[in-house]
């Protein structure tokens, strides 16, 4: 079945979004996938024609941990239902890669959702719909710049600060940023915004 012009382009800013999350994660990705033009995506992964979203997966490892993996999936089908979710956890059972994302074309059917609900018991699957994914939202004038801090320095703020996780001003994981990141329950990020006063400041939330 053939693919039009504008599924293409949604699709190759789909797949440049996910490039620069990895990235920002500290996940090793190719320059080439950062930097890539929409026609070099084309010439790549296909035209109209033979371009297939099951052709755009994507596996990478951190830089400092090359056997934490990752693996993103652009299921086919329109409405990702049980089978689709239970087949990506299959191979990630059998290539023992324990995260993923799944871009998806519309919502999960809700046995879908459930489905991965019980695989997160053991696996760690996100979900992003292809339409959340054509514009970069960290990349947004009024976005500040957010560092997800590591289990040290998240250690050396509490520590320096004399103050309890559950003290700091809190994030949620759902929130849109803190998804990008793939915050995690106990995380801490710190958010840098310009001042009046000052160059930049610093705030710290923690995310529930």
């Amino acid at each position: 079945m053939s693919v039009s012009e504008e599924q293409i382009t949604k699709l190759f800013k789909a797949r440049r979004t996910v490039v620069q999350m990895l990235w920002d994660r500290g996940y090793s990705v190719d320059d080439s996938d950062i930097k890539m033009t929409r026609q070099q995506f084309i010439q790549k992964f296909g035209d109209n024609v033979h371009l297939k979203r099951d052709d755009l997966l994507i596996l990478c490892n951190k830089g400092d941990a090359p056997t934490d993996q990752i693996y993103v999936f652009f299921p086919a089908e329109q409405k990702v239902g049980v089978p689709m979710v239970r087949n990506c956890a299959k191979r990630m059972k059998a290539d023992n890669i324990f995260n993923a994302i799944l871009v998806v074309q519309k919502a999960l059917t809700a046995p879908a959702k459930a489905a991965i609900g019980e695989i997160n018991s053991y696996f760690h699957m996100e979900v992003f719909e292809e339409a959340e994914l054509l514009t970069n939202i960290t990349e947004h004038m009024f976005v500040p710049k957010h560092t997800v801090l590591k289990d040290q320095e998240k250690k050396e703020l509490l520590e320096k600060y004399r103050v309890k996780e559950t003290q700091l001003p809190r994030i949620l994981v759902s929130d849109p940023v803190a998804r990008y990141y793939g915050m995690k329950h106990g995380q801490v990020v710190k958010i840098t915004r310009e001042s009046k006063t000052a160059d930049t400041y610093d705030t710290y939330r923690y995310a529930v």
